[in-house]
């Protein structure tokens, strides 16, 4: 079995080699009225069905983490219970919320980030960077707390080729941070802003954020130029100059100024599901990232899933490129001293579900 998990692990490692320019995450936050955060995100990959699962942890759960040489890196037991979307196999979760309402996810962060050398003498330290998340769901409750542990473990890569991922935590206090490694340095940046995508780094995305300025809500107003009268074509025309393509730096500033302009919802499940009618925006075509429309896999969509999380009330959403109809999973109904460890696939049936009207 173990020997199975670490052929798979490779796999995944060797298609985010071979496919480097199809993977994509965007993040954007949304808080309600009386102030309740919602951290939502999409995940991207157009080389293979991610094979997605939801995982539900319970306190108690004992893991061990992946390295170079195999599953012999640090163990790490859940002091809290969560909830879970895991990609590929079901250790490697990338994003989640546990019962004390942290949330965590991961984005992929190619090129850009570098983490420390794998040292055999700091085995019992080492975690792999696909098990981040369920190692800090599992140990935190708040981001002092994420940073905090993150400093006391080696983040490693079990494939030195593969592309490097960065990090987004937040919290029930509407506190965010993002962490990137480095040039193996580990670096935390508070993102007040609350978006994240992929490459550059946060840093370099949120000062390209000036190059922006001049876009606005709503129309321009119509001037003379000349004497000749020049007016805008239809609504949207103060933000004309907005990017429109998939890279992580158009897909960064659109997100900004989507997130930004959104209409405050009165609670909380309404934010989330404008969280949804934003990311709708951000969904990529699986054959837009290859050329001459020679897309490695049968799936429909290269946005796999898109969840938005509702830290407050512990509840965590979902809808996939097989189902767009959104549910979700409510912490709050669970046992997490009782419930057993369950992994399942978002998706029962993988096809989009087609409800014909009924006239009469």
């Amino acid at each position: 079995m173990k020997r199975v998990l670490i052929i798979a692990f490779v796999s995944l490692f060797a298609a985010m080699v071979s496919i480097p320019d199809s993977s994509a995450c965007t993040g954007i936050t949304l808080r309600s009225s009386d102030g309740t955060p919602v951290y939502a995100r999409t995940i991207e990959w157009g080389g293979s069905d991610l094979n997605s699962q939801y995982v539900v942890v319970p306190r108690g759960y004992l893991q061990q983490s992946y390295t170079p040489e195999g599953i012999n890196g640090m163990k790490f037991k859940a002091v809290y219970g969560y909830v879970g979307f895991a990609v590929e196999q079901k250790e490697f979760i990338a994003e989640g919320l546990n019962e004390a309402g942290l949330s965590a996810g991961l984005f992929y962060f190619p090129s850009y980030g570098k983490y420390s050398d794998y040292d055999t003498l700091c085995i019992d330290k080492c975690i792999a960077d696909l098990q981040l998340v369920p190692m800090i769901l599992g140990s935190c409750k708040n981001i002092d707390e994420v940073i905090e542990k993150v400093r006391s473990v080696v983040v490693v890569s079990v494939d030195p080729r593969a592309s490097t991922v960065h990090w987004r935590f937040a919290d029930t206090t509407g506190r965010q941070v993002v962490l990137e490694i480095i040039d193996g340095e580990v670096n935390f940046y508070e993102n007040r802003l609350g978006v994240l995508t992929n490459s550059p780094s946060f840093e370099w995305q949120m000062t390209n954020l000036n190059n922006y300025v001049n876009l606005y809500a709503g129309g321009a107003d119509a001037k003379e130029i000349g004497g000749v009268r020049l007016a805008p074509f239809g609504a949207g025309s103060g933000m004309l100059g907005l990017p429109g393509d998939v890279t992580p730096p158009s897909r960064f500033v659109r997100a900004a100024f989507y997130q930004a302009t959104a209409p405050v919802q009165d609670n909380a499940q309404d934010a989330v599901l404008q969280a949804f009618q934003i990311l709708n925006n951000f969904d990529i075509p699986v054959g837009v990232e290859f050329k001459d429309r020679k897309v490695p896999a049968d799936i429909p969509s290269a946005t796999q899933w898109t969840s938005a999380t509702d830290v407050k009330n512990r509840i965590i959403y979902y809808r996939t490129m097989y189902n767009s109809a959104i549910r979700a999973i409510d912490l709050k109904k669970i046992d997490f001293g009782k419930v057993k460890y369950r992994a399942a696939s978002l998706d029962e049936t993988k096809r989009q579900p087609v409800i014909y009207v009924k006239i009469k």
